[in-house]
């Protein structure tokens, strides 16, 4: 068996020793210090790109055009706050056909459309264009054509309806969850150890416009094996792109996306746990009494969307993962992913059941 040399332990979850703690405030917050001094904030060189990104984020940008139907309504996804594509006032026979004397008008939740209106406006060909798409635009839209396939043929008249719905990003954050051997669970060095903890973690991430959220913090007593009964304090806390949570205007340039930008706070936080591994590693003194233990820190990434919106595939499958508005007979109260069941909600958007 190999010898040991005095002061030196290990930190590993598995094992026969027990750690050798060093006990007091004085030192308690000079690790605190240490761990504030030893990381420095920088992005990382590279950045790694999230493979499960919304796939409704890209549905305006690919689909400019939107033909009607005469069989049924076609739905129309316009994220909120852009501009939408344009609805034309024609089916897809139609689109490629010459029409003589053509007179279009368009008609939504609030009565009559007008080219005038600055927010919805017809084009001279008859396009129906959202140019700053709010909830309450959200909505059936009809259009009524009138006219002449030549010159010599009757007026012709044609109905077509569009299902007009706004929808945003997903509320979507990381969910970390770490442990370190504590002071005995009662100890109000935990305490003070969770505070900086969460200051330097906020810290960590402020400048990429993102925010930590504690969640939960327990402090449980474990029975390892070989090692006797220790304490344990178990952090679960979140890491959301503060835009987002605001619903503020959206991002034009791609460097302050919100998916970029939580992308680089988690590598941050990844590398500042991995640097308390190695900064307590070089410790010629025994370990102090709160520590990180090496390998617990684990993260999942949370889809949510904001109260009045909701995601369902089947009903919305142009836009699986999209928060769209709930539709009229439902409503979403809180933060959660679907729109349930309201026979009272008679409005688009709706956060509670009337």
């Amino acid at each position: 068996m190999e010898a040991s040399a005095p002061g030196r332990t290990r930190r590993g979850r598995r094992g026969g020793w027990r750690p050798a703690r060093v006990r007091g405030a004085s030192l308690f917050l000079a690790v605190v210090a240490l761990l504030l001094s030893a990381f420095v904030v920088q992005a990382p060189p590279a950045v790694e790109t999230l493979n499960r990104l919304p796939r409704g984020f890209h549905l305006v940008k690919d689909t400019l055009k939107i033909v009607g139907s005469p069989n049924f309504p076609v739905n129309v996804y316009v994220m909120l706050h852009q501009k939408s594509p344009h609805l034309l006032c024609v089916t897809q026979r139609l689109r490629n056909s010459e029409l003589v004397d053509p007179s279009f008008q368009w008609h939504g939740p609030k009565g009559r459309v007008v080219s005038e209106n600055n927010s919805v406006q017809v084009t001279t060909t008859g396009s129906l264009v959202f140019q700053n798409m709010d909830e309450s635009m959200s909505g059936v839209y009809t259009c009524f054509l009138e006219y002449k396939p030549t010159v010599e043929e009757a007026v012709k008249n044609l109905e077509l309806k569009y299902v007009v719905y706004a929808y945003r990003e997903p509320r979507f954050y990381y969910q970390f969850t770490a442990r370190y051997h504590a002071a005995p669970c009662n100890s109000i060095y935990n305490i003070s150890f969770e505070k900086k903890l969460l200051q330097i973690l906020s810290k960590l991430v402020l400048d990429l416009s993102c925010e930590v959220s504690l969640l939960k913090s327990e402090c449980h007593h474990v029975k390892m094996q070989r090692a006797g009964l220790q304490n344990e304090l178990f952090f679960t806390f979140s890491v959301s792109s503060i835009d987002t949570e605001k619903g503020s205007k959206p991002c034009l340039d791609q460097n302050c996306e919100s998916t970029k930008r939580l992308s680089k706070a988690k590598t941050l936080i990844e590398r500042f746990f991995n640097q308390q591994v190695e900064v307590l590693g070089r410790r010629p003194e025994p370990l102090p009494e709160i520590y990180y233990i090496e390998g617990t820190l684990q993260m999942v990434w949370i889809n949510r969307c904001f109260p009045g919106y909701g995601m369902n595939i089947l009903k919305h499958p142009k836009c699986p993962e999209c928060c769209v508005i709930c539709s009229p007979g439902s409503y979403n109260p809180r933060d959660g992913i679907h729109c349930l069941q309201c026979n009272d909600s008679t409005v688009y958007g709706a956060k509670a059941c009337f």
